[in-house]
């Protein structure tokens, strides 16, 4: 049976364990990083369209506002609504972030995990178990935990290579799409939809093709 990036992910963090754990660094982030109530209600625009020069420039200035932002700290709960379980999945830590590539994804409850995201290294650990990797030989699931380290480095060439961009809202309220490029990808990634105000990223919402689904909500620490 083939696993979906979310499902792989639990499994590497989650095996003879007591039970399934998840951390997506985005988060990926980023990664991969919303409540049940957020909603992908805007309409996408595509840079394409006919008034795409507006939209362009508001993505440019979304990247660089997100880019002067050198360490960032913020709170997350997570929920991740996986089709082998009946209940979602809950969590909830600390992310922090330090430009360009250094994400920290430290779940708290229920159990203490943390996921490390560093210049391309992939460092999971629960418990005493202790897992590293390179995003370059897991090809499926790097561009959906690096696109969150990306967006919050405010990396657009990074986001573009593997994504589509649709950019909707203004700068005080804004949400970005994110759909897979590569065919390959978008057989298990159907989307990504990170929403925030400002330079502040406050919900990612990661959509698989097969329905399994993670929401994180993000409240930044002053």
């Amino acid at each position: 049976m083939k696993l979906s990036p979310l499902r792989a992910l639990a499994l590497m963090l989650a095996a003879h364990s007591a039970g399934p754990g998840l951390a997506a660094a985005t988060a990926a982030a980023a990664a991969t990083t919303a409540t049940a109530t957020a909603t992908a209600a805007a309409a996408t625009t595509a840079t394409t369209d006919a008034g795409a020069h507006a939209t362009a420039d508001d993505l440019d200035r979304l990247m660089a506002l997100l880019s002067r932002r050198q360490h960032g700290e913020a709170d997350f709960k997570e929920k991740k609504y996986l089709s082998v379980l009946k209940q979602p999945l809950e969590s909830s830590g600390v992310l922090v972030f330090d430009a360009p590539e250094h994400l920290e994804q430290r779940t708290m409850l229920p159990r203490p995990q943390s996921v490390v995201l560093d210049h391309g290294v992939l460092t999971m650990q629960l418990g005493r178990r202790k897992r590293t990797l390179r995003l370059a030989d897991y090809p499926q699931l790097a561009p959906w935990i690096d696109c969150i380290r990306a967006t919050l480095a405010g990396d657009r060439a990074a986001l573009e290579r593997e994504f589509a961009l649709g950019f909707s809202g203004s700068l005080d309220h804004w949400q970005l799409r994110l759909e897979p490029r590569d065919a390959a990808l978008s057989s298990t990634l159907k989307r990504i939809d990170i929403q925030g105000d400002g330079g502040a990223v406050r919900t990612v919402q990661v959509q698989q093709s097969d329905g399994d689904r993670s929401v994180m909500s993000i409240t930044p620490r002053e």
